[in-house]
């Protein structure tokens, strides 16, 4: 029974409760005070008959004062009680009559796609870049209210029991691609184990919250384990490991010595103050400034007057050695390390793993959390600016700040700020929408769990597809050249109608890198666009 249907039985119980108590004093009443007996029936048609408005003063006039209080409580709660009616019961039966309810079933032929099982806010992102690819999806979603949520805001879902067989045959697992079980670890455990009873050739990718417990889910049959926040903390170390040395370290080779990278310019650079125009990267490295982020916002291509900053990224293309040459002008001129120049905010997955990187790079840091744990060096509240003094927050160079909710994390960037203006302060961000707020609370770098564990599992699902992220935030992707075959690019004008930049054109086993307006693309050729999801999403749509 749901609970429109309990909450109608007690009104309609009560209802006569009501009904018969007040006719049984009626009844008493006319005997009593008026010397006017008459049958019970008789009473209780006079109780119905002024509940619903159809007969008042049938009996009037009376004669005592008793009976005629009696009548005007029984007109009050009879008005009472049919307002009562419209929230209780009637309101909740129209909206339930006119609310979208999420189907239980796939309500077409569907092949080849993805199952996400449960939504989470990594399964955002990960639904925007298997649209981008155009790419279906199902999300088996258990909580009805949150699957009809889901459906009204456009999602493709059921409302089904992911760790059902049946719940995975509703979302036609047999014929999809892959699934992906993204709950609780002992859920999605149960998840790939269902899915294999359905269908064992399905590749099944499975999220996993505590890095010790993988090797379980590789146990229940799962093709691909996935560590969100393992991932993250190597995330965060880079930006600090690479302004160690002048080693470029990851990048991206789209040809025979041709590559593109993510720079982060340091506080301390030469770059600082200028304006992209102003700083003559082009001139000085040879380097193509495909796009930038400034205070986390992407942009390709940026204004020659944009201007440079600590919180700037710049997504750069060329040879090895023109991106280290751009490197170099990226990093601070004076680094002179000492002990505590980097401080580590939060020790926990995510914190540990940065430690861990920053150790291999011979990177001295302090560690500040609030459990006194091995590796911790001071225990304290990172939002209390003593214990972030305790920390030497206020001489330290840069600081990661590893902390699990996002309200601590931009308190805690405000206290910093005010303690060390000229830090670096490099953020974890739990959910994205609040990546924007960690920037205006401060911060120089946020990188989102959400974003990055999201193209974490796009990119192991389309492995096939030839996918590219750059640092989780901007894809780089490897396409056919469509309707740009035979069109020069500056007609094409990709910039400006899809916010990508063409890298590299590849062709006959030749890269093209010099790539001008007037360049043609041919029949066959294959480029290389760097984007945002919606600018890729839009460059596909067109081209």
């Amino acid at each position: 029974m749901d609970t429109w249907q309990r909450r109608t039985l007690i009104y309609i119980v009560g209802l006569a409760g009501v009904i018969l108590g007040f006719a049984a004093v009626y009844d008493y009443g006319m005997s009593a005070f008026e010397n006017d007996p008459r049958s019970f029936l008789r009473s209780l048609q006079f109780v119905v008959e002024t509940f619903t408005t159809t007969g008042y003063g049938s009996d009037s006039p009376w004669q005592s004062a008793e009976m005629l209080v009696l009548v005007m409580v029984i007109d009050i709660t009879g008005v009472i009680l049919i307002f009562l009616a419209l929230p209780v019961l009637l309101f909740p039966l129209f909206e339930e009559a006119i609310e979208t309810n999420a189907p239980t079933t796939v309500e077409r032929d569907l092949e080849d796609h993805v199952v996400i099982c449960q939504f989470t806010p990594r399964g955002e992102t990960l639904v925007t870049e298997l649209e981008s690819w155009d790419v279906d999806y199902i999300v088996v979603e258990p909580d009805s209210d949150r699957a009809d949520d889901l459906y009204e805001e456009g999602y493709h879902v059921i409302h089904a029991d992911p760790q059902s067989v049946e719940g995975l045959e509703q979302a036609r697992l047999s014929s999809a691609r892959a699934l992906v079980a993204d709950a609780s670890d002992q859920v999605n455990t149960s998840i790939v184990l269902t899915a294999r009873e359905v269908d064992e050739d399905v590749r099944r990718v499975s999220v996993v919250e505590e890095p010790d417990r993988a090797k379980y889910h590789d146990l229940a049959g799962a093709d691909a384990v996935l560590s969100p926040r393992r991932l993250l903390g190597e995330s965060l170390a880079s930006k600090v490991t690479t302004g160690v040395s002048t080693t470029l370290g990851d990048s991206i080779e789209v040809g025979e010595d041709f590559d593109i990278a993510e720079l982060p310019i340091h506080r301390g650079s030469g770059l600082v103050g200028t304006t992209l125009a102003e700083s003559q990267i082009r001139e000085q490295t040879g380097v193509n400034i495909i796009g930038a982020w400034f205070r986390g916002q992407f942009v390709s291509p940026p204004s020659p007057d944009a201007e440079l900053d600590g919180s700037t990224v710049l997504l750069a293309s060329g040879t090895a050695d023109q991106l280290e040459s751009l490197k170099s002008m990226t990093l601070s001129s004076v680094r002179g390390f000492r002990r505590g120049e980097t401080v580590i905010v939060g020790y926990g997955e995510v914190g540990q793993t940065v430690a861990g990187h920053l150790e291999e790079a011979a990177v001295p840091y302090t560690v500040l959390d609030r459990k006194a744990n091995d590796g911790v060096d001071v225990v304290g509240d990172a939002t209390e600016p003593d214990d972030l003094r305790a920390a030497d927050v206020q001489n330290a160079r840069t600081v990661i700040l590893a902390l699990s909710a996002d309200t601590d994390t931009e308190f805690a960037t405000l206290v910093i700020r005010d303690l060390n203006p000229e830090v670096e302060v490099i953020a974890r961000a739990e959910e994205t929408e609040n990546v924007t707020k960690m920037y205006r609370a401060g911060a120089d770098y946020v990188l989102s769990l959400a974003t990055v564990s999201g193209r974490m599992l796009a990119s192991t699902i389309l492995e096939n597809e030839n996918v590219i992220s750059m640092d989780q935030q901007v894809e780089i992707i490897r396409v056919d050249a469509g309707k740009l075959a035979g069109t020069s690019l500056g007609d094409a004008d990709v910039r400006s109608r899809t916010g990508c930049t063409v890298v590299v054109v590849e062709r006959n086993g030749t890269v093209l890198t010099d790539l001008g307006p007037d360049v043609r693309v041919q029949y066959g050729d294959s480029l290389v666009i760097a984007g945002t999801d919606a600018g890729v999403a839009q460059f596909q749509r067109l081209f």
